[in-house]
């Protein structure tokens, strides 16, 4: 009997592992990035980081610095039964200016470009339909590019969850809490406004 229950759990952790798939995008400023996604329903949690260079184990200083090749990203594990990949890349593509080849938003630099990171040949195929249908909708040449995955580096912990944490941080308006800054940063950086700006009544995720 023992035996039997044991064969169940494992098949039931099998199917939960199966039923969760990964996306890798970036999108300027990790923070937000992870703060838009771990809204969305299906979405099951989203983790900052590096990729898309060539230096292992980077620190944000390096990426931020220059020259390691990385993108901030995040990775999203979701379960495909409640979202599909192809309405992840949909919503990626509508919360960020994927024409600005040089950063996003108030931030600029090779860390902050916009990309699509494909974990297969499938997910670069959906992608580069999304980003077709993306660039007819907006009129307007889309410089994202879709690659393929390479390691992706999970980022130093105290950028994992930062819109919500309640640690006090130094900022131009004095003290806050973390969750405060992030407010006060997005709202400055103008990423919203930009969104809106861009995709209108399509804009995903603007406040």
């Amino acid at each position: 009997m023992l035996k039997w229950v044991l064969v169940a759990l494992a098949m039931s952790a099998g199917a939960a592992h199966a039923a969760t798939e990964k996306a890798i995008v970036a999108g300027g400023c990790f923070w937000c990035v992870e703060s838009d996604f771990e809204s969305v329903p299906g979405v099951k949690s989203v983790v900052s980081g590096y990729t898309g260079g060539k230096t292992a184990n980077p620190t944000y200083k390096q990426v931020g610095k220059g020259g390691t090749g990385h993108y901030e990203a995040v990775e999203i594990a979701f379960d495909p039964a409640k979202i599909s990949y192809a309405k992840i890349i949909e919503l990626y593509f509508r919360s960020v200016d994927p024409t600005d080849a040089g950063g996003q938003f108030c931030d600029r630099g090779e860390s902050y470009r916009t990309a699509v990171f494909a974990l297969n040949a499938q997910q670069k195929a959906v992608a580069e339909a999304a980003k077709a249908e993306a660039e007819r909708a907006l009129k307007r040449k889309i410089v994202t590019p879709v690659l393929m995955a390479g390691p992706f580096y999970k980022a130093e912990g105290y950028h994992q969850d930062y819109y919500k944490g309640s640690n006090i941080v130094i900022t131009r308006r004095g003290p806050k809490a973390q969750s405060e800054a992030y407010k006060f940063y997005r709202d400055a950086c103008g990423r919203d406004t930009k969104v809106k700006s861009l995709w209108g009544q399509a804009a995903a995720f603007a406040h």
